[in-house]
Order: structure tokens, then sequence, then C-alpha cells
């Protein structure tokens, strides 16, 4: 699921390639990520066999252009085309916004195509979604070869929608970026209809810029707090008897000199003194997602964030960071927080904080966000399992 970064003005949006075993998936990711700009592009993670097959997915974070004055940022994987890996398929298909079909268009691949897009129509369903009402294009590949079916016969057995398509071939990158600047527009037609992206800020008044936000809310409270000048008071009291005037019968009458009379600040009685608590202490936020598991390992980071040890905070996170983790499954860090959707930005630059000498509490406090969010991935995909 697509998700709003409000303060950045960023949207992050989740393309799956699918497609059968060798139809060119990773080939294709691999002909984007050498054509993106480098300032553009993440790094390409990749698990592949000697035959060249995917086992898990591949995944390259691509920065595209602006929507309004928001910038999307894309999340591509792949999943492995053997059946038997359809559970791997099924969790990185979890929570995309659009698919790219990569279809062989060789001859005798047609029959892994039908079976392949079977089973992404009946994953995506499983999932809560039906494939007719969800962005999708298909990606006639391997174009460049001898012997391909003609694109009326692949439209005809596997395109009956009329879904956008482009032949391509990916070992050259012919029709690739086609390709995906299709499934893009789909995909945030789909987010702006399901009201994801947000709308543009409105235009800054012709009288200069306006403090938003909390700079607005301090601002308007110390103007309602803001101390009359002297004298204002006294002199604004006999003015506005009467609705601003003297009284009607009183109009050639002069009008006696008043004599201000100081009113004394009122006394602000002092608060009392509360004894300090004695009972169980509150649940910080990281300790209340934990698992029952994790649940000492977050409190001991909470702990040492409120005591001032910000060293022992990032280090009592980073191990809880692990430990959570490690319920995605055995492998590589990078493998695990992948298949959990964690934050990968977020992840490397919580992995740079254990090399610098001085923790800062920014940093303490960013360790601590890594950690929730790694609990919240956890949660939505019901992990641990209850025993």
């Amino acid at each position: 699921m697509s998700s709003v970064n409000l303060m950045a003005r960023e949207v992050a949006a989740k393309i799956v390639f699918y497609g059968p075993g060798l139809s060119g998936k990773t080939s294709t990711l691999r002909k984007i990520y050498e054509t993106v700009r480098p300032a553009h592009r993440g790094e390409m993670m990749s698990i592949a066999t000697e035959g060249d097959r995917t086992l898990f997915f591949d995944f390259l974070p691509v920065k595209v252009e602006r929507v309004g004055d928001c910038s999307v940022r894309l999340a591509l994987y792949t999943v492995p085309g053997q059946v038997f890996y359809n559970a791997t398929r099924k969790l990185v298909l979890q929570g995309a916004d659009g698919v790219v079909f990569v279809a062989d268009s060789q001859a005798e691949a047609m029959d892994a195509n039908r079976e392949s897009l079977a089973n992404l129509e009946e994953n995506l369903f499983e999932h809560g979604i039906r494939l007719d009402r969800f962005p999708l294009v298909m990606q006639w590949n391997k174009r460049d070869l001898e012997n391909v079916l003609p694109v009326e016969v692949l439209r005809k057995e596997l395109n009956p929608r009329g879904v956008p398509e482009f032949e391509t071939a990916a070992t050259n990158g012919n029709g690739v970026l086609d390709t995906l600047k299709a499934i893009t527009r789909l995909v945030i037609k789909d987010l702006r209809a399901k009201r994801i992206v947000p709308p543009p800020r409105s235009a800054t008044p012709a009288t200069g810029p306006q403090p938003a936000g909390l700079e607005a809310q301090l601002t308007r409270h110390l103007q309602n707090r803001q101390p009359p000048a002297p004298g204002q008071a006294q002199a604004t009291a006999p003015v506005m008897a009467h609705g601003g005037g003297p009284a009607p019968a009183l109009a050639n009458t002069p009008v006696p000199r008043v004599t201000p009379v100081t009113m004394a600040p009122p006394r602000v009685e002092p608060l009392p003194v509360q004894a300090p608590q004695t009972g169980p202490k509150l649940l910080g936020a990281a300790s209340a997602l934990a698992s029952g598991d994790m649940f000492d390992h977050a409190r001991a980071a909470e702990a040492a964030f409120m005591s001032g040890d910000y060293a022992t905070c990032v280090t009592a996170c980073s191990d809880a960071i692990r430990r959570a983790l490690a319920y995605a499954g055995e492998g590589p860090l990078a493998q695990q927080a992948f298949l959990l959707r964690v934050d990968g930005a977020d992840l490397l630059r919580f992995q740079g904080l254990a090399t610098q000498q001085h923790i800062r509490v920014d940093d303490a406090a960013f360790a601590l966000y890594v950690l929730m969010q790694v609990f919240v991935r956890l949660n939505a995909v019901g992990l641990p399992n209850a025993e």
C-alpha cells in the first residue's frame, strides 16, 4: 500500500513486475537501473541462482517526476516465476499499487504465461483486490527474438481487458521505460481517485508569506496574549460608552474628566505540588507496540533514552531490531527488512549510527522511530504468531 510523507510532500508507491520464469522481469529492472540517473535511483537488490532465476525478488527504489507539488518514489519489485515459490510471490505482492505483467512472446511459453496470469489474479484476490479494477500494464517481452507470436495472438490470449500494452526487449531496453511510464501514470491516477495523493498547497497570499503549522499556532497564541499598550485601556474606556460616543441627552454638556483607576492584577494562586506517582509507569510508544518477547528490549531502549544515555538507547534498539526482523525468516538483514516492507533508507541510516562516536538525542529518537516502524510492520503481517 502506498504511503504519503506530508512533511516532505512525497508519495511512495509499490509496483511489482509479475510473470513466468525467465520472461525477463529481472532484466527489465536491470535496464531501468542502468537508464535512471544515479541521483534518482537506489541500490538494486537481486538474489539469483546459477540458472539466472530470481529466487525471491529484486528491489529498486526509483524517484520519478513530481505530481503537483509532490515527488513520487517508486519501489520496483519482481517475483520468482517458479510455481513452487508462490508463497514468496504472494508476500511480495502484498501492498502493491500496480503490476506490470511481463509475458514471454515465444510460442512455447504461452502456457506458462496463462498460468502466471491466473496465479496473479488469484493472489490479488486473496489480498482483497480484483485484477479488473487494479492498475495493470502488459509487457510483451523478447520481441527481438525470432519465432515470437504476433501481438494480436498475445492480446487475445492474455489481454482481453485491453489494458495498456508495450512491445519490449529487456536485453537492449527497447520499450522498457515506456512501460514504466505507463504503469506510473495508472498508479498515480488510481491514488488520486482514492484521495491518497494530497492536493496541491494553496497559493501564497500577495501580502507575503504566512507562517503555517506549529509556527502559525505560536504566532496566533502570542498575538492573543499581547498586553495592551500603556494608557490604551484608560483611553478607550470613556469613548466606548453608549456605543462609542456621548449619550444623546448630554450631547452639549461638557464631559467631565474621568480619573483612570488602576486595577490591581488578579492574584494567581500557585498550583498545588503533586506527590510523585508511585504506581506503574505508563508504556512508551515502542513498548506499547512490542510483542511479549520484545517487550523488555523496547522498555530498555526507552529507559536509556529517558535517562539521557543515548548511546545505550541506540545499542538497545539495534539489538531489538535484529531480533524483531528475525521473525521474517532466515537471511540477510536487508532481505528480512524488504520482506516486511520496512523503509530501506531508514534502516541504512540507522545502521550508520553505530559508526558515530557521539550519539545525540535526535539519533536516539530516530533509533526508537525505526524500532517502532519494525514493530508496526510485524503487527501488520501477524508476526510473531500467537502460540
